[in-house]
């Protein structure tokens, strides 16, 4: 099984105003939303079980504590001071390694928007990333003074609600810049660069993404994205860690499973509201997944909740 992991205790950023503007804000354990849409705040004061989710185009940081990610067989690990750039949504098993009562996990997430990216790459001229280069969909780095600045300044506009609708694009804008011209910039450039396969199975994810309930032909996807299936396959396993009708599997069960949380949908019509047409596979596929069947899943996160 391989691993990605950096140091966060050599090289530390000052990491320390982060934290307290996310505590100012996430005062309790929890995933917090905000008044800017892409912002989301996360606390958690103590380890986490592992959770299956998505991780969408976007910006994940870590302002105190440790948080482990497995993208099929790659361990990827991040804590303190490092930022994590996911250039493509991503199906993984995510949970947070160290938080106590004295010192919680305290994080975020900014999600992306892959046109501004490709705008704004094409705007500032950037050159296409080099033949051969490795394409990674998930990235670590160390947060650069900069981008911390950037980013603390856009947690702290929640203090000020008056202003935040005019000034978050301004500095989400930035943080973009930022992101293309720093240490992430490579991997970012790839989601760019027209016609490289960051870029054709990002296209092939965002279908699959609005198209999820539909039975789906994998010789087909690869058309629409002008591959052949052998490459089309190999490409996707390669940056999703999984294959297309795998894929299309975790994200059925994963809006079964919200359905279910959060629209209180029975187990039974929330199979067949994401394309499942036997109540007992969608059983079977959500068990293996999860760990428990569809109602004893749902009531074991709501008494852990």
């Amino acid at each position: 099984m391989g691993s990605l992991s950096r140091s966060s205790k050599s090289q530390r950023p000052a990491t320390t105003g982060l934290a307290r503007a996310i505590a100012d804000f996430a005062h309790s354990d929890g995933d917090h939303v905000t008044a800017i849409a892409a912002l989301s705040l996360h606390r958690r004061s103590s380890p986490t079980d592992p959770l299956h989710c998505i991780f969408n185009l976007g910006l994940g940081i870590v302002a105190q504590g440790d948080k482990q990610v497995m993208l099929g067989e790659e361990v990827i690990s991040y804590g303190t001071g490092q930022s994590m750039l996911t250039s493509i949504d991503l199906p993984v098993i995510s949970h947070v390694m160290r938080a106590s009562v004295q010192e919680p996990l305290l994080g975020l997430m900014l999600k992306l928007d892959s046109q501004r990216i490709v705008q704004m790459a094409a705007e500032m001229q950037l050159p296409s990333p080099a033949r051969g280069a490795t394409y990674r969909p998930i990235s670590i780095e160390v947060l650069d003074d900069a981008l911390l600045s950037a980013v603390i300044r856009l947690v702290k506009l929640l203090e000020e609600p008056a202003l935040t609708d005019r000034l978050a694009p301004l500095v989400q804008q930035e943080i973009i810049v930022r992101l293309l011209t720093g240490p992430h910039g490579p991997q970012l450039q790839h989601l760019a660069a027209n016609g490289s396969p960051g870029q054709q199975i990002a296209k092939a994810v965002a279908w699959l993404k609005q198209n999820f309930t539909r039975a789906i032909q994998v010789d087909d996807m690869a058309a629409r994205v002008h591959m052949s299936p052998t490459t089309f396959r190999q490409h996707f396993r390669a940056i999703t860690g999984t294959s297309p009708l795998q894929y299309q599997k975790q994200l059925r069960l994963q809006e079964a499973r919200q359905l279910m949380l959060n629209q209180n949908v029975d187990a039974g019509n929330a199979g067949g509201l994401v394309g499942y047409e036997s109540a007992s596979q969608f059983s079977r596929e959500y068990s293996r997944l999860f760990g428990a069947p569809p109602q004893q899943d749902v009531k074991r996160i709501r008494l852990a909740g």
